[in-house]
């Protein structure tokens, strides 16, 4: 029995052995990716681009030529860090689609909660962060549908059912 044991042993430690060396190919290298800017506070060289944590990125330089949406903060908190309000802003923003970051002129906080302004000026309204996936899947339904040619404003609360108001603007070129 031991003479068994001791022979699949010695296949198994063989087996390792052929894989780690032989096998298994390159090494894996170590990637390292910090957190991205969703929003900027400032302008210009004063520029500070903002996580979607709350977390002010201050060794991360924002091009002059950014589309990052701009929050309604004339400097940064002094802690580093934002909270209330501000922090329901960039988490909505750091939750928004690739496709439709382009799009985002800034964010706000009004009587309904959070809400995103289009580059085309329409908003929309997402009440509060939580969601704000679901949210963002909802918006971009409407703005996708072909029979939706104008609209002021997309209220998000209800993700499962967005209400759309007004043909004041019309809606952003698709990407």
């Amino acid at each position: 029995m031991r003479r068994r044991l001791a022979a699949v042993a010695l296949v198994v430690v063989a087996l390792a052995a052929v894989y780690w060396f032989a096998l298994r190919g390159d090494s894996v290298a170590p990637t390292v990716t910090g957190p991205y800017p969703v929003a900027v506070i400032g302008g210009g060289s004063d520029a500070v681009a903002v996580s979607a944590d709350g977390a002010l990125l201050t060794g991360v330089s924002v091009p002059e030529d950014s589309e990052l949406p701009q929050l309604p903060l004339s400097e940064p908190p002094e802690s580093g860090r934002l909270a209330g309000p501000m922090l329901e802003q960039v988490r909505v923003l750091g939750a928004a689609p690739a496709a439709l970051r382009p799009y985002l002129a800034g964010s706000y906080y009004g009587e309904s909660g959070v809400d995103v302004e289009l580059t085309s000026g329409i908003e929309l309204r997402f009440g509060d962060a939580s969601l704000a996936a679901k949210k963002w899947k909802a918006a971009a339904a409407v703005l996708a549908d072909p029979t939706i040619t104008a609209l002021d404003y997309v209220d998000l609360h209800a993700p499962s059912r967005p209400a759309t108001y007004g043909s004041g603007h019309i809606l952003p070129p698709a990407p």
